[in-house]
């Protein structure tokens, strides 16, 4: 059994009993892990108040053909990272024929990867700032050369900006890339970038008011993102209409070059010319306390339950291609 695509039968729900029994995964095995059962939690609680049928389902401790057996019609994912976000778990979803939240598997899989996102929104004419792929130490003297100091190092395919490193001197090169090998093979450089970080929550196709980051550490990293208390988020976030149009704008282009869809978010940098320089798409945002697509939809006039509701809703241009749950067990 596979799954069908069609963005037409998109619909609003007006009864939770249009959902059916929910799976709401969370977990998983990724270094996101912790954030990743945050997120399902806070989720979870919020379809039961609105008369959802939902139960939490952790793939680290469950074979996923369980939801076959247990008869969930529908996944809402709040897996972050590896393993979640990155194509693989929408592509067993559409083995198994259950709908799930989000982007399928092409834009999950190209927007995990950094630096193919990069690539494919310089081709559509969405800046990003320039970068060297680190095949290894023989490319530490080019990317000095080309992207000078102070720079940041990165794993492609990480989320929550895990393995990423500030380097401020060039002694330091080699340490911030043994860190971010360490957690997978591809690696790059980026130029660093001092200006204001933006970042714009999508919602069915609907750019939500952008929301300004600002922290007293070196970059917005796992640290100040979820356990800091004096990162300072500001939303509105003081730009004037026509910049925020022009950031939504962006942010849509963003993610349709990598073929991302139903909700997410799209990160970036301000220039010293005050041009946004496109970071990354996430395809599954967090849902926690510190979590920014919810304080954007609370901008917005959205309640967390009811972006929780949207986003579920994102599941329905999804339908299992036969009746039955037949041909796995």
């Amino acid at each position: 059994m596979r799954l069908q695509h069609d963005p037409a039968w998109m619909h609003r729900a007006s009864a939770s009993g249009e959902f059916g029994r929910v799976a709401v995964l969370a977990g998983g095995d990724s270094s996101e892990r912790e954030v990743s059962l945050l997120s399902g939690a806070a989720v979870l609680e919020a379809l039961k108040r609105r008369g959802v049928a939902a139960e939490a389902f952790d793939p680290r401790e469950r074979p996923l053909v369980e939801l076959l057996h247990g008869r969930f019609d529908r996944v809402w994912i709040a897996l972050h990272g590896p393993g979640g976000e990155d194509g693989t778990l929408q592509g067993a979803l559409e083995y198994l024929g259950v709908p799930y939240t989000g982007s399928g598997v092409m834009g999950s899989a190209i927007g995990m990867d950094k630096l193919r996102t990069k690539r494919l929104a310089h081709a559509i004419g969405v800046p990003t700032p320039a970068s060297l792929e680190l095949a290894g130490p023989q490319d530490f003297e080019l990317a000095l050369e080309r992207l000078g100091l102070p720079l940041i190092v990165k794993p492609a395919t990480q989320g929550s900006s895990v393995g990423m490193s500030k380097v401020e001197r060039a002694a330091d090169l080699p340490a911030a890339y043994a860190a971010a090998r360490a957690l997978e093979r591809s690696v790059f450089a980026e130029t660093w970038i001092s200006g204001g970080e933006y970042t714009v929550a999508l919602l069915q196709g609907v750019a939500l008011p952008s929301i300004r980051i600002e922290t007293p550490r070196a970059f917005y990293d796992y640290e100040a993102k979820y356990n800091r208390d004096d990162t300072r988020y500001l939303c509105p976030s003081g730009l004037s209409d026509p910049a925020e149009r022009h950031l939504g704008s962006l942010a849509r282009a963003a993610f349709e070059a990598v073929g991302a869809e139903g909700w997410g978010r799209a990160d970036f940098m301000m220039d010293a010319a005050g041009r946004p320089l496109l970071l990354e798409v996430n395809t599954v945002p967090g849902m926690t306390g510190h979590s920014l697509v919810p304080m954007a939809a609370r901008a917005a006039g959205i309640d967390f339950d009811e972006l929780v509701w949207r986003v579920l809703e994102t599941s329905f241009v999804r339908r299992a291609a036969e009746t039955g749950r037949g041909g796995v067990s």
